[in-house]
């Protein structure tokens, strides 16, 4: 009986630490919206990556681990040949502060990508809630 008792508070014990898929909170702009993501539903994310990371801060302060790709929030438009020509294509922005992300996701989403996520807060939030940054 206790063998039964053990097994099956194991197994609800599992079956809470299973990760929840993030859903950010949306962020309506003119032409559609965006994905506001947390530093720790980032870090979730990035556990299980299926998402091109782009970090689009100028000038450079760090990268998160895992990045893809620097572009600079401005020059979004100019660099359209280093982003998927599919535009349902998950893709996670951030800067230093949240703000240059927040103008590069709007961007994309007035050029027709439909899966844009931005880290809220961006790296200062990041290193805020413990986590770490490539120099």
């Amino acid at each position: 009986m206790k063998k039964i008792a053990l097994l099956i508070l194991l197994v609800i014990l599992l079956a809470g630490c299973q990760s929840q898929p993030v859903a950010g909170r949306t962020i309506s702009v003119a032409d559609g919206s965006y994905q506001d993501v947390t530093a720790k539903e980032l870090d979730s994310m990035l556990k299980s990556k299926d998402f091109l990371f782009i970090n689009v801060h100028i000038p450079f302060a760090g990268n998160i681990a895992g990045t893809d790709l620097s572009i600079a929030y401005d020059q979004i438009e100019q660099n359209l040949s280093q982003l998927p020509a599919d535009k349902s294509t998950k893709i996670v922005l951030y800067c230093r502060s949240g703000r240059m992300s927040a103008i590069a996701a709007e961007e994309l989403v007035s050029l027709g990508y439909a899966n844009i996520w931005n880290l809220d807060g961006g790296m200062d939030a990041w290193v805020q809630s413990g986590y770490k940054l490539e120099k």
